[in-house]
């Protein structure tokens, strides 16, 4: 009786090949799920006992990408192994294909997502200095998905040849048309990957200065003193000179003053050494020199040449002033007059002769 009823066909199956399928879903799924658990047991004590992260990385992308793979290819296997109309036989093979490029194209990009996340916190420590790899993670993931879709097609019969010939003439006349924004995401390139500035950094380009806010595929934007927002392209910003002020490592300082014409010349050789007492006062300073510069017009000049251990510019005129505090002070003590703009008018006098 039972042979008899193995033996009847279904939808062109028997009996015995629909439990034959039944009993490939089961053992398939039974057998995996004991590796799994002894695997991913495994892997989680592994993971536990190291501080890398690449290991946690390994555990999730088994349980949530590699997983799912096995699973289809069970259920795959387990339809094949029946008589299939041809029809359905063919919406099975590309539902598969589809899936399975779906499962593996996301296994790809979740891979070169985390190697870039984890060259970016090596390379940029700071949240702002990771904002150009995310835009860099986002731009190779849709190159990875869109070389997996090509491949899928390729796979289900399209002309995949024909289909890259008409956008590569259509991508001429795109590019053509859109040749700035194109320029602009090289340059975004350009800045990721040759970083004359990052998030944070307070630039000087051209007439327009300020803090950089964001740094996109397109524009770059700063925050100017005056509080307004700034808008470059990219290219601007590549094509200019600038002067990014967070990388200084110190700020070379230069400044003159001036006494007057009727100052002793005993007084005027101790004025270098009051400014050099007077710089090297203050903390955070390196001399350089102080010398009597020049005869100027209504006074006599002294140049001064020192350095702020700092690229702060509120550090540097906190400095300043206190130099200039200490100078006026000394001047005070010895009764050196600063000099101001004057004028002193000659007048001769003449006695006129009959």
């Amino acid at each position: 009786m039972l042979p008899d009823l193995l033996e009847k066909t279904f939808f062109q199956n028997r009996v015995a090949d629909y439990i034959a399928s039944l009993a490939i879903v089961a053992a398939g799924m039974l057998a995996f799920s004991i590796v799994r658990r002894i695997v991913l047991h495994r892997l989680r004590k592994w993971s536990e006992k190291t501080a890398s992260s690449i290991d946690d990385f390994i555990v999730r992308t088994i349980e949530v990408k590699i997983v799912p793979i096995f699973y289809l290819a069970v259920f795959y296997l387990a339809l094949k192994s029946l008589a299939l109309p041809a029809a359905l036989d063919r919406t099975i093979n590309v539902g598969g294909a589809i899936l399975l490029t779906f499962f593996v194209v996301r296994l790809v990009a979740a891979i070169v997502s985390y190697a870039i996340e984890n060259y970016s916190q090596k390379k940029a420590p700071a949240a702002a200095g990771r904002h150009g790899f995310t835009g860099i993670a986002t731009i190779v993931r849709v190159i990875i998905w869109g070389i997996g879709i090509a491949f899928l097609l390729d796979n289900l019969g399209f002309k995949i040849s024909t289909v890259l010939a008409g956008l590569g003439i259509g991508g001429i006349a795109v590019a053509l048309a859109a040749q700035t924004v194109l320029g602009d995401l090289f340059s975004y390139f350009v800045i990721f990957f040759d970083r004359p500035f990052e998030i944070g950094d307070f630039i000087i380009a051209g007439d327009y200065m300020g803090t950089i806010e964001y740094i996109g595929i397109k524009t770059t934007r700063v925050r100017s003193l005056g509080g307004e927002q700034l808008v470059f392209s990219n290219t601007d910003l590549t094509n200019s000179r600038i002067r990014n002020y967070k990388r200084m490592e110190r700020r070379r300082v230069v400044f003159r003053l001036g006494v007057i014409y009727q100052t002793a010349l005993k007084e005027l050789k101790e004025v270098p050494g009051i400014i050099k007492a007077a710089i090297e006062g203050v903390q955070d300073t390196v001399f350089d020199r102080a010398h009597f510069a020049s005869y100027g017009d209504s006074s006599l000049d002294f140049e001064a040449v020192y350095y702020v251990l700092s690229s702060d510019y509120n550090k540097y005129m906190d400095t300043q002033q206190e130099i200039n505090f200490r100078i006026k002070d000394e001047f005070e003590k010895r009764a050196i007059e600063f000099a101001y703009p004057t004028q002193t008018l000659f007048i001769e006098r003449t006695e006129n002769t009959p």
